[in-house]
């Protein structure tokens, strides 16, 4: 396999801090040394798979940051590691990198790096197309049971079963079903599956085709959510609304990403008008990569965020 690499080496200044107290001679004692001699070396794939091998090494360090150029920040302990950029196209990064030693101090070089990615066929790795009638694969889907007083709701009227009258596998559909009913102290019942403890995963295109219902009370969402919520709670954990529809404003679409800063009434997300939401089958998609996240209607993009390290989408989400 083809590559090209940068080099650089910068040798660094040795800084000596000593006690300026008279008769003071034990000024080893007061000695802290920066790194020297950071080499940095990329070696692009040229496969178009966007994968770079980074190797930083210098004197007297015992750790590396590297900034991507993408907004993506990266602490790598040993100096090695590889990383895929995805977006797209030939693009030019400039990469930093800082190395830091026992004593903090640190020095840092920026390299640019040139990564061409060519766009691949997707690959599915998760899917359930609903075609065994009866109820959910338990091997793909579990249930959120109650009324979410435990703190996963939102202060919702009905009772979540997982009983044949709320959820079922119909002629190639599943159907979550609500209704009136006094059911557990509650005047509703309906449905709330989730994939969390069943599969998880980090970047990919995720796809619901789904047909809503109408009528005021009803709010039909696909959605996920960072699999540290149990650690992190929410909003730090994140979270991805791929398709919401109100029933008190019918045909209108929200695609929302949630968290700190951004949860609520603040959420970053936008909305889209389709003419035939609740009588029609259309596809709800979100296209996840490390530097973008993009959220659609079929084929028509209306909210795009910028992905970082500074937001918590760029680790394993699964759907709830």
């Amino acid at each position: 396999m083809k590559s090209f690499k940068h080099t650089i080496i910068l040798t660094g200044l040795f800084f000596i801090l000593a006690s300026c107290t008279k008769g003071d001679s034990n000024q080893a004692a007061n000695t802290q040394t920066a790194p020297s001699n950071l080499v940095v070396n990329a070696s692009v794939s040229v496969d178009g798979s966007g994968n770079v091998s980074f190797t930083a090494s210098a004197t007297n360090a015992i750790s590396y940051v590297y900034e991507f150029g993408n907004g993506v920040i990266l602490t790598v302990p040993s100096g090695n590691t590889v990383y895929r950029y995805t977006l797209t196209g030939t693009n030019t990064y400039t990469v930093k990198v800082t190395a830091t030693s026992s004593s903090n101090l640190s020095i840092s070089r920026s390299i640019p790096v040139t990564v061409n990615v060519v766009p691949t066929a997707p690959v599915l790795v998760w899917s359930d197309e609903f075609d065994v009638d009866g109820t959910p694969n338990p091997a793909k889907w579990g249930y959120d049971i109650g009324t979410g007083s435990g703190g996963w709701g939102n202060n919702e009227l009905q009772y979540y079963t997982s009983r044949p009258d709320n959820v079922i596998v119909n002629g190639g559909l599943l159907k979550i079903i609500a209704k009136k009913e006094t059911y557990m102290g509650s005047a509703y019942t309906s449905a709330r599956l989730l994939s969390k403890g069943k599969y998880s995963f980090t970047y990919g295109r995720i796809e619901v085709r789904a047909k809503f219902p109408t009528g005021v009370g009803t709010w039909p969402a696909a959605w996920m959510l960072g699999d540290n919520i149990n650690t992190a709670g929410w909003p730090a954990c994140g979270e991805i609304d791929i398709v919401e529809h109100l029933g008190r404003d019918l045909n209108k679409i929200y695609g929302t990403l949630h968290y700190p800063g951004h949860s609520g009434g603040s959420a970053n997300g936008n909305t889209i008008v389709i003419p035939d939401a609740t009588s029609a089958f259309h596809t709800y998609i979100v296209d996840w990569s490390a530097s973008e996240i993009k959220i659609y209607v079929d084929s028509q993009l209306y909210h795009t965020v910028a992905n970082s390290a500074a937001i918590p989408f760029n680790q394993n989400f699964s759907s709830c």
